[in-house]
C-alpha cells in the first residue's frame, strides 16, 4: 500500500507569493523589513501565512488534503494605493494556485476589516488586510 503524501505549507505560501508578484506587487512574508535604512515602497503587501491543517481525505484517516487561511495586508502611502494593491491581490488569486503534486481549489476571498490608517509609524501609512482560504488535494 502506498504511503500517503503529507501536505506541506511552504509550497502553498510560495504559490501565493508568486501569484502576487506576477501581477506586479512587492510582497514581504511575515512582516515588512525592520532594518535600518529600509525605505518602504509607496505600496506593498505583507503575506501572513498560517501553518494550515492536514485534513482527512476519507475515513481511513489519511491526512493528505490541506487547507489554510492566509492574510494579505495591503499597505500604501495613501488610501488609493492600498485599494490599487487590493485589486491586484484579487486579480492574482482569482484562479487556482499552482502547487507541484497538488490540485488546488480557487482561493476563497473571505474579506477583511475596513481600510485603516496607522499613525504609529512615520510617515503614516494606510492598510487593509484580506483573508483567503486556500485548499488542495493530492494531484
Amino acid at each position: 500500500m502506498p504511503v500517503p503524501v503529507t501536505p506541506e505549507v511552504l509550497p502553498h505560501v510560495d504559490a501565493v507569493q508568486g501569484a502576487l508578484e506576477a501581477v506586479g506587487l512587492t510582497v514581504y512574508v511575515g512582516g515588512a523589513p525592520a532594518t535600518t535604512g529600509w525605505t518602504a515602497p509607496d505600496k506593498y503587501c505583507v503575506l501572513y501565512p498560517e501553518p494550515g491543517t492536514a485534513v482527512r481525505e476519507s475515513l481511513a484517516d489519511q491526512r493528505t488534503d490541506f487547507e489554510t487561511t492566509m492574510t494579505i495586508t495591503c499597505v500604501g502611502s495613501d488610501w488609493e494605493r492600498v485599494l490599487w494593491a487590493t485589486d491586484r491581490v484579487r486579480r492574482a488569486l482569482a484562479a487556482p494556485l499552482v502547487v507541484d503534486g497538488r490540485s488546488c481549489w480557487p482561493p476563497e476571498d473571505r474579506g477583511g476589516p475596513p481600510l485603516a490608517r496607522d499613525d504609529d509609524v512615520t510617515p503614516p501609512v494606510y492598510y487593509s488586510p484580506i483573508q483567503y482560504w486556500i485548499g488542495s488535494t493530492p494531484a
